[in-house]
């Protein structure tokens, strides 16, 4: 067998371990560093969401420009900053209509909207129901911890849930 020959056995054989071996994405440093600070303005932002918060200043946390910012968070989290915030606040409100007999509105106020209107209208939104409505069929849970997180998290009634990853690497290994 010449050299050629044992060359191409060589390269059947790194195709066959390909085959059976999944593809490992790698991340770049630069990109690895940029989603740590886009990490940090989310938690930034679960650290806030009952202040009013504004995308220059959750930006700066991140060091790059407003519009660079929303681009590249709804690119690595799969939504806006604001709708990502706005799910923050609603999935608090969910929780406090669940286990407390304070009024709507208070809720709304203490979660981080400004307006009865807004805070009800984005509520249905995300939820599928009134405020009013979830507290009547939602009763405070009894059950393990991680059942718990997964009943409170909201579920998109308006909008369908987007398909996408923590940091972006799977809309890469998807494409064809």
């Amino acid at each position: 067998m010449g050299p050629r020959e044992a060359s191409r056995g060589d390269a059947e054989s790194d195709w066959a371990r390909r085959a059976r071996c999944p593809r490992v994405c790698t991340v770049s440093r630069e990109t690895e560093e940029f989603n740590r600070r886009l990490l940090r303005a989310r938690d930034a932002m679960d650290r806030a969401y009952a202040e009013p918060l504004d995308v220059a200043s959750v930006a700066a946390v991140a060091h790059v420009s407003q519009a660079h910012f929303i681009r590249s968070f709804r690119n690595v989290f799969g939504e806006t900053p604001h709708r990502y915030l706005q799910r923050r606040r609603v999935e608090r409100s969910m929780f406090l209509l669940r286990e407390t007999d304070r009024r709507v509105t208070d809720i709304c106020l203490d979660v981080g909207f400004s307006s009865l209107g807004t805070f009800s209208r984005t509520f249905r939104d995300i939820v599928g129901e009134s405020p009013t409505h979830y507290r009547a069929g939602h009763g405070p849970i009894v059950a393990p911890n991680c059942v718990q997180l997964a009943a409170m998290r909201p579920r998109f009634a308006a909008d369908p849930p987007t398909q996408s990853s923590s940091f972006g690497e799977a809309s890469v290994a998807a494409a064809p």
